[in-house]
């Protein structure tokens, strides 16, 4: 073997090592979010008096807090790395836990939601996993590091709603206190599990060979870039919007339990995930592009099942047709991003892609209880339709651009 090739042998080896590690970290941090979001409203609902109209505000301060961990991850990083950083936002969730456990023993709704955006801060640092995982790896393989990442998410999909199930009364008759008191020992797992990370040292401010990190207002400023990201942004959005009203339309609207809603909430975050298995060998066979295009035709099937009815497995089937659209669409668009930048430029633009991602998606969830009291479970599906068809179009104008020129 040639050096070359021994130190290609020993990159890949090491990255999968740290990408073992952080899919394992991962699993078990990103329960978090699909606990959140299965009973924020549902809590919410039961806490608040007559107006029920904020009763998704609490999933809002979750995902705010996530737009707010990313900025916050990025700067703790960059001070003390990645792997104390993901630390810190462990014990961040633990405290957001704590918190919301408090809220619902005293019925206050506004601590509550500072509880969930407590939680939600620690899932910005969990998020920036799926980056970590990405800059550690050779470029041949980030795709796959990307994917694996995220298929740690099916035991995040399991975890999160059967705790939310199995824990709800457990302090009865204070409803849901119970699953958010796990989240303090599931996250004392998780700091022991990263202690065993060893990451690369995060490179500077000059490159390998000396080049200068290029301003962010020209790397956000290019195509590849800024289609990566609005097609996440779109992505994640929509999965946002109708997941969080989910729940409502399915207990408030139509009668049905509240574990069939969070049952339906785990189906779906397991479709969110599970595809992750093969989405990373799409990505590299067929491209990125291809991939969230085939995203954004789930998306679309999705709103289709929706619109066909209000039985059980309307809303269940509607809701993994939104898991598996989500996962193409969010990979996919990840990979675009993640090819955009150069690895020295890689905090700054990635602050500012997360940023711009969570913000979005806090006000798509905000705005899902709006919409649901306002217009009901139909015209919430109805608003796929225009964002998944813009970005398909944003999709098809990089492709063409990509295409060689003829001579």
């Amino acid at each position: 073997m040639t050096n070359d090739t021994l130190a290609i042998d020993g990159q890949l080896k090491s990255a999968k090592r740290n990408v073992f590690i952080l899919t394992s970290a991962q699993a078990i941090l990103g329960a978090a979010a699909p606990l959140s979001i299965s009973i924020g409203g549902l809590a919410g609902f039961q806490l608040l008096g007559a107006d029920k109209s904020l009763a998704t505000a609490p999933v809002t301060g979750f995902n705010l807090g996530v737009a707010l961990g990313a900025i916050v991850a990025a700067a703790i990083s960059r001070i003390v790395g990645n792997r104390e950083g993901f630390i810190i936002g462990a014990l961040l969730g633990a405290a957001g836990g704590a918190v919301a456990t408090i809220a619902l023993f005293q019925s206050n709704f506004w601590l509550f939601a500072i509880g969930l955006m407590m939680i939600g801060l620690s899932g910005g640092f969990t998020q920036k996993i799926r980056f970590a995982a990405a800059d550690a790896s050779p470029s041949f393989y980030k795709g796959k590091a990307i994917s694996w990442i995220l298929a740690g998410g099916i035991v995040s999909a399991i975890v999160g709603p059967q705790l939310a199930i199995w824990l709800k009364d457990a302090f009865a008759p204070v409803t849901f206190a119970g699953a958010f008191v796990a989240l303090i020992p599931l996250m004392l797992v998780a700091i022991g599990i990263l202690s065993f990370l060893r990451l690369p040292q995060m490179a500077g401010k000059t490159g390998v060979n000396g080049e200068a990190a290029r301003p962010l207002l020209a790397i956000i400023t290019t195509q590849r870039f800024a289609t990566g990201m609005i097609c996440g942004v779109g992505s994640y959005a929509l999965m946002s919007f109708v997941m969080t009203g989910a729940p409502l339309a399915m207990v408030v609207g139509c009668g049905y339990s509240t574990d069939m809603a969070t049952l339906g909430i785990q189906w779906h975050v397991i479709a969110m995930f599970a595809p992750s298995f093969f989405t990373g060998m799409l990505v590299s066979r067929f491209g990125p592009e291809k991939v969230v295009a085939a995203g954004l035709v789930i998306f679309l099937a999705c709103a289709v099942v929706a619109h066909m009815g209000i039985e059980l497995w309307n809303f269940w089937g509607a809701l993994v047709l939104l898991g598996i659209g989500w996962n193409f669409g969010f990979i996919g668009a990840t990979a675009i991003v993640a090819s955009s930048y150069r690895p020295h430029e890689a905090n700054k633009v990635q602050g500012f892609h997360d940023i711009i991602l969570f913000g979005t998606v806090a006000l798509s969830s905000f705005s899902s209880g709006k919409v649901f009291n306002a217009f009901g479970w139909d015209v919430m599906n109805m608003l796929i339709w225009p964002i998944a068809i813009g970005c398909l179009l944003l999709l098809m104008l990089q492709m063409r651009s990509s295409l060689p020129k003829a001579a």
